[in-house]
């Protein structure tokens, strides 16, 4: 009875490992050929606290924590970005940001991924266009 124990401890700590390890109690991700995993160790080993997950066909994903203070520390997070790269904010309706420069006009949409994670979706030449 004692081995039946210790055998059954032994699988529920391995099943415990594998699920923490592995997230698969995270949603999936609106992005082709990427794990929750992969997104959150991108985030995890960024320098600022948004980082760049990946690239699909004229848009840039990114992931950013929500977790501070909410949602408000995530816009902060994307402005910061996109501010960066020489362009104005100017509005915020729902999921949308909207920034200008010069003539061009820019909406970074989010997406709430978990309570913790927001994902952005930005045009990927809001890094190119003229300043």
């Amino acid at each position: 009875m004692k081995k039946i124990g210790l055998i059954l401890g032994i699988v529920i700590v391995i099943i415990g490992v594998f699920i923490f390890v592995n997230k698969p109690y995270y949603p999936s991700l609106p992005i082709e050929n990427l794990s929750a995993n992969q997104a959150i160790d991108n985030l995890k080993e960024s320098d600022s606290k948004i980082a760049e997950i990946a690239v699909e066909g004229d848009f840039i994903w990114y992931i950013t924590s929500s977790e501070d203070k909410g949602i408000s520390i995530a816009d902060e997070n994307i402005k910061k970005l996109i501010v960066s790269n020489g362009w104005e904010f100017k509005d915020k309706d729902g999921a949308g940001l909207f920034f200008e420069k010069d003539d061009n006009s820019l909406i970074a949409t989010t997406q709430m991924w978990t309570k913790n994670y927001l994902l952005v979706k930005i045009p990927s030449d809001f890094k190119q266009l003229p300043s």
